[in-house]
C-alpha cells in the first residue's frame, strides 16, 4: 500500500512541474514573436506617373497603373491608388498616395498627395549607409 501511495503522490507532482515548465517557455517565448513586413497596396513607379495624363480612359490607366486596391462604390468616378510599407514592429516607413478622377470614362484629374506633415512618404527608420569609406 505505501508503494501505490507514492506513485500516486508523484504523478501530481510531475504534471504540476510540466505545466510550469511550459508556462516558463511560453513567457519567454511570448516576446520573440516575430512581425511580419507589412506591404499593401500599389507600388507606382515615378514613370507610371509622369505617364498619366488627363483624357486617358479607364481601360488605359488600368493598363497603366493596374487595379486600385478598394473599389469604392460610393465614389465610381474616384479611382485612389494608395501604397503603405512598415517593417516589422517599426512604424511604417512609407506610405504614397495617387489619386485619378474621372468623369464618364475620361480622367478629369489627377492628385498626388505628397505633401504629408509628418513627411511619411520618405522612408525613416532604417539604418544609415555606411559613411567610412
Amino acid at each position: 500500500m505505501t508503494d501505490s501511495g507514492a506513485i500516486r503522490g508523484s504523478v501530481p507532482g510531475r504534471a504540476l512541474r510540466g505545466l510550469a515548465l511550459a508556462a516558463l517557455a511560453g513567457l519567454m517565448l511570448g516576446g520573440c514573436v516575430y512581425r511580419i513586413n507589412v506591404q499593401q497596396g500599389n507600388l507606382l513607379d515615378e514613370e507610371q506617373i509622369e505617364q498619366l495624363e488627363v483624357g486617358m480612359t479607364r481601360k488605359q490607366v488600368r493598363f497603366l497603373l493596374g487595379t486600385p486596391m478598394v473599389a469604392d462604390p460610393f465614389h465610381a468616378e474616384r479611382w485612389d491608388y494608395v501604397y503603405y510599407l512598415a517593417l516589422g514592429r517599426k512604424e511604417p516607413i512609407m506610405s504614397h498616395m495617387l489619386t485619378v478622377y474621372f468623369e464618364g470614362d475620361l480622367v478629369s484629374r489627377i492628385e498626388r498627395h505628397e505633401e504629408v506633415e509628418d513627411e511619411t512618404l520618405e522612408p525613416r527608420g532604417l539604418p544609415e549607409p555606411d559613411q567610412r569609406g
